[in-house]
C-alpha cells in the first residue's frame, strides 16, 4: 500500500512539462508509480499546486560560512582577505554549536527545494588539532543536523593537511588536519552511512594535501565506492604555486596521482588550460560550479560550456552561502556565460535543471534521485506558478519560468523521502528557521 499519494499540477519529467501528474510515494521512501494525465486529484491525494521538479542537490556547501553573510559584503577585499574572517568564524565552531548552526541552514536549505547537500566537511578537531573525546563528533554534528533539518547529506569528509606547497598548517588550520592522509583515512573509516546519510571523501586542494599523500585519499575513495571532491584551481594564485613547486598545473597533479575519474568533482574548475579541461572531460571527471560564490568573491567565470562539451557532468552548489538558491546557481551559470560570450541560449531550462537535480545528486553518490519516475526516491520540491515573480507565463514554460524568474522564495513545498519536510513554504520540524538561523550566529559570535 503507498503511504501517501501526492496529485502535482505540473510536473518537470526531465524533458517537459506534464500536466495532472499522481505520484504514489511507498512506505520505503520512494516512487512506486507515476501516472500522467490525471486531471484531478485522486481522493485523499495531497494536492500540490505549481511546478514540482526533483529534489534540488546542492552539490557544495560549508555550512559554518552561512555565518559570514552580510559581513564579509563589507568594504573591499579579495579571496585571501575573506579567508581571514572564514577563519575566526572557524575557530568558535563546537560539535554543539556547529549542529545548531547545520541544523538551521540545511532547514535553510530545505526551504530552497534542497533534498540533498554535499557538506565538503575539514573542521574536525578542537582548536590547536586536539582530537575530541570522539574524534569524528564534528562530522557526527552535521550528520545529525541534516537529519534534524529533514534532508539528506552526503558527508565530504575532508583531507586538509598543510596551508601550502610543503607548508605546515597554520595557527587556523590545525584544527582541520589530521596530521596525515594515513590518520585521516583511520578516522574517516569510523564514519558509518545512515538512511539519509553518505560518507564521501574530499581533498581539500592540491595545496592542502601534499602530492605524495594524495593518492591514500583516491584509494580511500575507490575502496569505499565513495564520492571524491577537490576545490581546484578557484584561485590564479594556486596554479602559480603548483606549477612552482611541482612544474604542472593542479588538474595535471592529480591526474598524476589517480585522482580524476567519474566519481570525482572538482569544485570551481575555474582556471584551467586547454590540457586541463581535456584531462577532466577525459576521465568522466565532474564539475561544480558555485556561481553567487565565485562572483560574490570574485573568483572568475569557469569554462563549463567547454568542460561539459569535453565530457565533465555539471552539478551546482551555493559553497559559501552567499544566498542559498539553486534556481539562482542554474540561472547565474547560463547568464555568466552570456555575459563572458556576448551570445545566449547556451544550455536549456531542462539542460540546467538537470544539473540542479539529477547530477547534482550523482555528484554526491546517489544515482536514484533526482528524476520523478517510478524507484526513484521521493524527494521534490514544488514551485510556486502564481507569484509576482512567476505569473504570466503558459504552465508548459514551467521549466524556464522557475530557472529564469523564480527564487527560492517561490518554493511552496519540499518532500524527503515522501514526507513533507516544507509545507506551504513552512518547515515542517524548524518552527522559526530565521530565528534559528540567528540564534546560531550570534552564539559563534559570543
Amino acid at each position: 500500500m503507498p503511504l501517501t499519494t501526492y496529485w502535482l499540477e505540473h510536473a518537470w519529467l526531465g524533458t517537459h512539462v506534464e500536466p495532472g501528474v499522481a505520484l504514489e510515494a511507498g512506505t520505503d521512501g520512494r516512487i512506486t508509480a507515476l501516472r500522467t494525465g490525471t486531471d484531478t486529484p485522486p481522493p485523499g491525494a495531497e494536492v500540490l499546486r505549481g511546478l514540482t521538479l526533483p529534489g534540488l542537490a546542492n552539490a557544495h556547501s560549508h555550512a559554518f560560512h552561512r555565518a559570514l553573510r552580510g559581513s564579509v559584503q563589507v568594504g573591499s577585499g579579495t579571496f585571501w582577505t575573506w579567508r581571514e574572517l572564514m577563519y575566526r568564524a572557524a575557530q568558535n565552531l563546537t560539535p554543539d554549536n556547529y549542529f545548531a548552526l547545520a541544523r538551521a541552514v540545511y532547514a535553510e536549505m530545505a526551504l530552497a527545494g534542497i533534498t540533498n547537500v554535499g557538506e565538503f566537511h575539514y573542521v574536525h578537531h578542537a582548536p590547536g588539532g586536539t582530537p575530541y573525546a570522539d574524534p569524528n563528533a564534528m562530522g557526527e554534528a552535521l550528520i545529525e543536523a541534516a537529519a534534524a533539518a529533514g534532508i539528506r547529506i552526503t558527508l565530504l569528509d575532508t583531507a586538509y593537511l598543510s596551508s601550502g606547497f610543503g607548508e605546515a598548517p597554520n595557527a587556523h588550520q590545525q584544527r582541520f588536519s589530521d596530521g596525515s592522509a594515513d590518520a585521516w583515512a583511520e578516522r574517516v573509516s569510523a564514519l558509518k552511512p545512515r538512511e539519509h546519510a553518505l560518507i564521501g571523501a574530499a581533498v581539500h586542494s592540491v595545496r592542502a594535501v601534499p602530492a605524495g599523500q594524495l593518492a591514500t585519499v583516491a584509494r580511500w575513495a575507490e575502496e569505499h565506492r565513495a564520492p571524491l571532491h577537490v576545490h581546484l584551481s578557484e584561485q590564479t594564485a594556486e596554479n602559480d604555486a603548483c606549477q612552482a613547486a611541482h612544474g604542472r598545473t593542479p588538474t595535471q597533479l592529480l591526474a598524476d596521482h589517480g585522482v580524476l575519474g567519474p566519481r570525482t568533482t572538482g569544485v570551481h574548475n575555474t582556471h584551467l588550460t586547454d590540457t586541463d579541461i581535456a584531462l577532466l572531460g577525459g576521465t568522466g571527471t565532474g564539475t561544480c560550479m558555485c556561481p553567487t560564490t565565485e562572483r560574490d568573491l570574485a573568483d572568475g567565470i569557469g569554462p563549463a560550456t567547454r568542460l561539459q562539451q569535453a565530457g565533465s557532468p555539471l552539478s551546482l552548489g551555493s559553497d559559501s552561502h552567499a544566498v542559498v538558491d539553486l534556481l539562482e546557481e542554474a540561472r547565474a551559470m547560463e547568464l555568466n556565460e552570456r555575459l563572458r560570450s556576448r551570445t545566449r541560449g547556451h544550455w536549456t531550462a531542462n539542460a540546467l535543471l538537470t544539473a540542479a537535480t539529477a547530477d547534482g545528486h550523482a555528484a554526491l553518490g546517489l544515482t536514484d534521485a533526482g528524476r520523478l519516475e517510478a524507484g526513484a526516491l521521493a524527494d521534490f520540491t514544488t514551485v510556486a506558478l502564481d507569484s509576482v515573480r512567476t505569473a504570466g507565463p503558459l504552465p508548459r514554460l514551467g521549466a524556464e519560468t522557475a530557472v529564469f524568474a523564480a527564487t527560492a522564495a517561490d518554493v511552496r513545498h519540499t518532500v524527503v523521502a515522501g514526507r513533507h519536510v516544507v509545507r506551504d513554504g513552512h518547515h515542517t520540524l524548524v518552527a522559526d528557521v530565521p530565528s534559528a538561523l540567528s540564534e546560531a550566529i550570534a552564539a559563534l559570535r559570543a
